[in-house]
């Protein structure tokens, strides 16, 4: 790309998916961050023919500074750094906080279907950014626990300090910029919209209905 923006996450989804072509109409399936990585991971399964679902997996925060992350929970796993008891009852109390709000969640964006198997395929996790990438890493750590055969970050911008640990955490990252000095993801793009609930239930049902195959 010889610009320094993105014009949007559709475009950057396009972008991300000419980097991974050798992934079309595989075993993989694309998962994306709700709510703007799913945009982008749309126009990434679209164009790849791929199957689209979402990673439903929220950051644990530590008590007394929730932006420190001291794990990652999803709806059915949980990861806790090993200097902490998972069983103490505020940790518990917060599992059972955040694993509500995703299940609520995760029924307003795909209804009764169920999740996409991960054991023995390609998982592409897209998200439109990364700023700090600790939720990111911890996602990883959780889709791990599903036996993937390979895991892939897709994402349109992260931090120059974000590759190396990118490329250690998933068997292949992918990346269209990487500043040094990011701010937030947002300046990176020229139409960084927020994305609604209901443009999130949209995208996945454009490709779990396509109306024919191979398009959405």
């Amino acid at each position: 790309m010889h610009r320094d923006f993105i014009l949007d996450r559709k475009e950057a989804g396009e972008l991300l998916a000419r980097a991974l072509e050798h992934y079309r109409r595989t075993d993989s399936v694309v998962l994306g961050i709700p709510r703007g990585g799913v945009a982008v991971a749309h126009a990434v399964a679209k164009a790849l023919d791929l199957p689209l679902d979402i990673a439903m997996v929220k950051k644990l925060g530590h008590p007394e500074n929730p932006e420190f992350a001291i794990g990652a929970v999803s709806l059915d796993t949980v990861r806790v750094d090993p200097r902490y008891d998972p069983s103490s009852p505020w940790l518990v109390a917060e599992v059972q906080r955040l694993r509500a709000s995703m299940r609520e969640r995760s029924h307003r964006f795909r209804g009764d279907r169920p999740a996409e198997p991960l054991a023995g395929r390609t998982v592409i996790v897209v998200d439109d950014g990364v700023a700090t990438g600790h939720t990111l890493l911890a996602t990883i750590d959780l889709l791990r626990m599903q036996r993937p055969a390979r895991i892939v970050i897709a994402m349109p911008v992260v931090p120059e300090a974000f590759v190396a640990k990118g490329r250690a955490a998933a068997d292949e990252l992918v990346h269209l910029m990487a500043p040094a000095d990011l701010q937030s993801v947002g300046q990176f793009y020229a139409d960084f919209t927020p994305v609604e609930d209901d443009e999130v239930v949209r995208l996945l049902n454009d490709r779990w209905h396509p109306r024919t195959h191979g398009t959405a």
